[in-house]
């Protein structure tokens, strides 16, 4: 379904799961889309109460003419709560998705019970990677599959993943028009890092590529420093995608959090 907001964005959203179970808000990175979970969705428990939307300029949600900063990023999950009803619930984000989880958790830590941060930075600030630099410099307009291809593969893959899932990731980048890619990046690496702007005071479990090619290594430990109680989890011979390459871990470690914060 597709829920208009009062932020400006309509956003295509899917759920799975019991309506009445613990809400928890799947958020992708930045050149994804809703598509990213589709290996973990299926390894959920049906009582948990999944919100996968695609974020705006994306999939089948509508791309604005603005918009794109981290702080938008934010106001609309919490809108989306709004329009679902959903005073709080659990928030998971992947890579820059987790980043936006961490704002959100900043500016409304009452709507958050707690943070799945997977593969998500500290702080995006600074120069573009060299290894993103150049395809983004080159993207066409419409983007090909010949750009996404070039965007993917510099998030290099350690663990083998299945090439219809790969082929499912492609055609999803393909959603995105040319000026979201850059503007949702300048919204990101423009930001002011959410750990910076205040305390982040919900429950945490962060989960990190030991192998990470992408993100210096000690984001993770930095992240861990700065929200107190959190847990940090390395796992070993993984890089930057995490959700990518080891879905059924991720799985099994969100609910095993999910279950120990309620008991």
């Amino acid at each position: 379904m597709r829920i208009a907001l009062p932020t400006g964005a309509e956003l295509a959203v899917h759920q799975h799961g019991d309506a009445g179970g613990e809400p928890v808000l799947l958020l992708h990175a930045w050149g994804e889309t809703h598509r990213v979970f589709d290996r973990l969705v299926p390894l959920l428990p049906r009582s948990l109460r999944l919100v996968v939307p695609d974020q705006r300029g994306v999939g089948a949600s509508t791309a604005p003419a603005g918009g794109y900063t981290l702080a938008d990023a934010a106001a609309d999950a919490v809108a989306l709560l709004d329009a679902l009803g959903l005073d709080t619930c659990w928030l998971a984000g992947t890579s820059s998705g987790g980043y936006v989880a961490q704002q959100v958790a900043v500016d409304h830590p009452g709507r958050v019970r707690g943070l799945v941060l997977i593969g998500a930075p500290s702080d995006l600030r600074g120069p573009v990677p060299a290894a993103l630099a150049g395809p983004l410099a080159s993207l066409h307009d419409p983007v090909t599959r010949a750009d996404a291809e070039a965007l993917t593969g510099a998030l290099p893959l350690h663990v083998a993943v299945p090439a219809g899932y790969l082929d499912d990731q492609l055609a999803a980048a393909l959603t995105i028009p040319r000026r979201v890619w850059r503007a949702v990046l300048d919204g990101l690496v423009g930001a002011v890092p959410p750990i910076r702007r205040g305390p982040i005071a919900v429950p945490t479990l962060i989960l990190w590529g030991g192998d990470d090619d992408v993100l210096p290594a000690g984001q993770g430990r930095e992240l861990a420093a700065a929200i107190e109680g959190s847990r940090l989890v390395t796992y070993e011979g993984t890089g930057h995608l995490v959700l990518w390459e080891r879905p059924e871990r991720v799985a099994a470690d969100v609910v095993a959090f999910v279950a120990g914060v309620r008991r």
